[in-house]
């Protein structure tokens, strides 16, 4: 598809810079299946879930996964900014570098201040491995949880650059950045729509007969990137981590045969439970990664509604929401959000939608 088809003009003054306090106190559209639009408020959710429905929450937790480095060659030494997006195994991760062209393979890059950051010494990695569109390899001298201890030290929390090109990231952002219910590290990127929840939430929905379901997905900083190409198909998503087990997907399957809904809290949520379904509607156990990219088209066996924020233009996300509830569905759920002032992105408001199947 032409990718033309997804962009809109954004107001500066509708990006969010702050969450709202407290978080369930931000707004909530609600796109119907057939277009029509309500304004509400995100402790409203309720008023639209019925016993027996389900909701899928991503439990990964985000880590301080932006560095800034030092390389030296030939005597000269150069700062190198690196956002990490997804581990491949003890020690190793791919990142994204600014830069990354004038990085060679084989030369090392020391991060953190000048002095050791934990007691095995300082955080040193080298590169093994150059990509396309900046992605690098890492092989840090540290391993395991020896250097999730130094990355804690030395790393920034990864704001979006949306965020974080208009103000510097602050104590706040440590937790506001972050689910209240994330316990798996490993994202560089929050769940956004899981932002709004709270415990007064959780518990009203377990009142109500709405259960909760945790499934993991490392977002990785790939979700910030911008679609450069014109067409859908030329489009290179980046793998993601993520694990289903074995009793919620049997949960989840079981929530379908009883005639309730799955409602997948965030993209991230719902692009792994499309990943594990198989051809007859059945969500199967998953541990690995996916590289799904959902357009128009998709035919959604999983989920049957979807908690989002709003979404950048000529984005991926926007390409998912419109496949889940069409393309001009949604350009007028846009358009309608933008002239009522609704906050948008990753600390703005939330919206609720139906597949339209």
């Amino acid at each position: 598809m032409d990718v033309d088809q997804f962009d809109f003009i954004l107001p500066q003054e509708n990006i969010a810079l702050r969450p709202a306090e407290p978080r369930d106190s931000s707004r909530l559209l609600v796109i119907k299946a057939e277009g029509e639009l309500e304004d509400r408020k995100f402790g409203d959710l309720l008023d639209y879930l019925n016993p027996g429905d389900a909701l899928v929450f991503n439990d990964t937790r985000v880590i301080p996964a932006q560095f800034e480095g030092r390389r030296e060659r030939d005597g000269i030494v150069a700062r190198v900014s690196i956002t990490l997006h997804r581990r491949l195994s003890a020690n190793k991760w791919a990142a994204f570098a600014k830069g990354a062209k004038k990085l060679r393979v084989g030369e090392r890059i020391s991060f953190g201040s000048d002095q050791q950051v934990c007691l095995a010494g300082a955080l040193d990695a080298q590169v093994t491995g150059k990509g396309d569109g900046g992605e690098i390899e890492l092989a840090f001298d540290l391993s395991g949880p020896v250097l999730d201890e130094a990355m804690m030290a030395v790393g920034h929390m990864p704001l979006p650059p949306y965020i974080a090109s208009k103000r510097a990231v602050d104590e706040r952002d440590i937790s506001d950045y972050q689910t209240f219910y994330a316990r798996n590290d490993g994202a560089v990127a929050a769940p956004t729509a899981g932002l709004h929840f709270s415990d007064e939430i959780f518990s009203r929905l377990e009142q109500k007969g709405v259960s909760k379901h945790f499934v993991t997905l490392h977002v990785g900083a790939g979700t910030f990137l911008p679609v450069k190409v014109d067409d859908t198909d030329d489009h290179k998503m980046h793998y993601e981590n993520g694990i289903i087990s074995s009793e919620v997907a049997a949960e989840l399957n079981a929530v379908h045969a009883g005639g309730g809904r799955i409602v997948s809290v965030g993209t991230t949520s719902l692009r792994l439970l499309e990943s594990a379904v198989g051809s007859e509607g059945q969500i199967n156990e998953w541990s690995g990664a996916t590289d799904i990219f959902i357009t128009p088209g998709h035919r959604f066996k999983a989920v049957d509604m979807l908690i989002t924020n709003f979404h950048l233009p000529r984005s991926t996300l926007f390409m998912l929401v419109s496949a889940f509830s069409g393309l001009e569905v949604m350009q007028s759920a846009y358009d309608h959000a933008i002239r009522d002032n609704y906050r948008f992105y990753s600390y703005g408001d939330a919206s609720l939608l139906y597949c339209n199947r």
